[in-house]
């Protein structure tokens, strides 16, 4: 039986890719994957009894190093803030290109607690920035330093003891370009060395918290029991800043969904399922409700979400035990026919990323296919003509070309960039000034205007031509070009209409980073968490790979 890749049409809608779910192609997941045969340490830790100083963690194989080089910062908390024009944090990080000097230990003192005003160099590769949760931090502390362990139900609640609230890579302030360390065979993956930095500050928390605890009271204090380390992870806050980057960097994108598509695809084309690996996937579903129970959220969207894909989750339960028999043929098409029938979008993607965790043999090479060299595709092949382009735009933008811009409601938003830090912000073009400085992130509007341009042209005037009348379509031209090698390149949706929802593009990049318990806190900012359930940096060499749903 052969199964066709989903429609990109309907998978590239926004609602759609704002219900995905972590899965094992996910960056966090891939990465551990990776590391776990590398020697980890922690080669130096010196903090004062507040828990202030410096501390370096590494990952080692052969002659490579990646450091970890953490400072600890006391702050004002009314300094503290998750916002980006915050200038303060309670603990900055960057990741190191080999084992750091004194001196380069010295420079990056003096340079990494500024983040955005310091200045990197080739030699690091990451940069962040956290803050704590002071309330469940301190109760951390209290605990230890009294003998005891934390409240687990506080604990649950919240899920971390920092939450980070930027990460940057490839080149920002002056650290190393991609080009330098791209060709590294443990680094082909997107964002290997920013999850590297995300689970050895993890670490950090830990060591840190039982350090303070132990300075406070010497003579009772208890280290932070290692399960509910385990069950901790790193939280963030992220805001629209990383919303225009899947928009920028089409052929990526592309490569991530298509990776998902396949995958799905190869599962439901396999006829015979085996005992182990039916069961293995059962499993991971019933322990995965877990997950859904202790998922918190205020927000009512979100609540909303989670109600259904636990009332959709236990339905799915009762078909797989009741009505489905593993033993006949391609059962997981059965049940993807199942879903789409019977669920909600939110439940479909959720089931989607679980049916990978038994097939290894289909999901590994399709993680060395998730990067792309964009440089490629950059050039527009202006030999084509209008006709190839007209053609490109029916077949690739069918909803799209039906969209009315003369409607207000469907240009009610634009996308700028804010003076001050220089991050992508959203606002109503009809109630706020500025939309002079408009980024070009409204593809559905540029493209609809492209196809009308296209009308009064003739079909075998070549591309370059066209272009010499029309220059402020370059942009389109391009991107139709580049989608039509790679379908699912392209948000099939109009990201500047009144109704649309910021955070479904949050979501969607997050759930490759391999982010849970996502958690709105408006329609442009959300908090997650990361490694949460995640082995310790001890316990790589030796773990379970399904842990996200134990």
């Amino acid at each position: 039986m052969k199964v066709e890749l989903r429609d990109p049409n309907i998978i590239m809608k926004l609602s759609r890719l704002g219900s995905f779910h972590q899965s094992k192609l996910s960056f966090l997941r891939s990465f551990l994957d990776e590391f776990k045969d590398w020697e980890y340490n922690r080669d130096l830790f010196n903090l004062d009894p507040g828990g202030y100083g410096v501390a370096i963690y590494s990952f080692k194989k052969n002659k490579r190093v990646y450091s970890l080089v953490c400072f600890a910062n006391k702050i004002d908390d009314n300094d503290r803030s998750d916002r980006v024009i915050a200038t303060k944090w309670d603990a900055a990080f960057t990741l190191h290109d080999g084992v750091p000097s004194k001196k380069d230990i010295e420079r990056l003192k003096n340079e990494v607690p500024r983040q955005e005003v310091g200045r990197l160099s080739y030699k690091e590769l990451t940069l962040s920035r956290a803050n704590k949760s002071v309330r469940v931090f301190n109760h951390v502390v209290e605990k230890l330093s009294e003998g005891n362990q934390p409240d687990l139900d506080l604990l649950e609640k919240v899920g971390y003891l920092y939450r980070t609230t930027a990460v940057y890579g490839s080149g920002k302030f002056g650290l190393a370009d991609r080009f330098r360390i791209k060709n590294r065979a443990e680094i082909n993956g997107p964002f290997r060395l920013e999850m590297m930095l995300v689970y050895l500050v993890r670490q950090f928390t830990f060591d840190q918290v039982n350090h303070v605890a132990k300075h406070k009271n010497p003579k009772k204090a208890v280290n932070l029991d290692s399960k509910i380390c385990r069950n901790l992870g790193i939280g963030n806050s992220t805001g629209l800043g990383m919303a225009p980057f899947i928009v920028n960097h089409p052929t990526l994108l592309n490569n991530w969904i298509l990776s998902r598509e396949i995958a799905l695809k190869e599962i439901r084309e396999i006829k015979n399922v085996n005992s182990k690996d039916a069961n293995l996937f059962k499993k991971c579903v019933k322990d995965s409700l877990k997950n859904i129970t202790s998922w918190n959220s205020e927000s009512e969207f979100q609540i909303k979400k989670i109600n259904s894909l636990l009332f959709n989750l236990k339905k799915f339960l009762e078909f797989i035990e009741d009505q489905l028999d593993f033993s006949t043929p391609y059962p997981f098409n059965q049940i993807y026919l199942w879903l789409e029938q019977e669920t909600c979008e939110e439940t479909i993607e959720y089931i989607v990323s679980m049916m990978m965790e038994p097939f290894d043999k289909i999901v590994q090479p399709l993680i060395k296919k998730m990067s792309s060299d964009e440089d490629k595709y950059f050039r527009i092949p202006t030999e084509r003509t209008v006709l190839d382009l007209k053609n490109i735009l029916k077949q690739r933008y069918p909803d799209i070309l039906k969209i009315d811009f003369k409607d207000k409601s469907n240009l009610r938003n634009f996308w700028f960039i804010s003076k001050n830090k220089e991050e992508p912000r959203y606002a109503d073009r009809f109630e706020e000034g500025g939309a002079e400085f408009e980024q070009p992130l409204a593809i559905a509007r540029d493209i609809k205007k492209l196809n009308d341009q296209l009308i009064s042209c003739k079909e075998d005037l070549t591309i370059d031509r066209f272009l010499m009348n029309n220059a402020d379509s370059r942009h389109v031209v391009r991107r139709a070009f580049i989608v039509e090698k790679f379908p699912y390149a392209e948000i099939q949706d109009n990201t500047i209409n009144e109704n649309v929802v910021p955070i479904d593009m949050l979501r969607l990049k997050l759930s490759f980073f391999g982010a849970l318990k996502f958690d709105p806190k408006s329609d442009k900012w959300l908090r997650i968490c990361m490694f949460q359930g995640a082995p310790l940096p001890h316990e790589l060499k030796d773990y379970n790979q399904h842990w996200v749903y134990r």
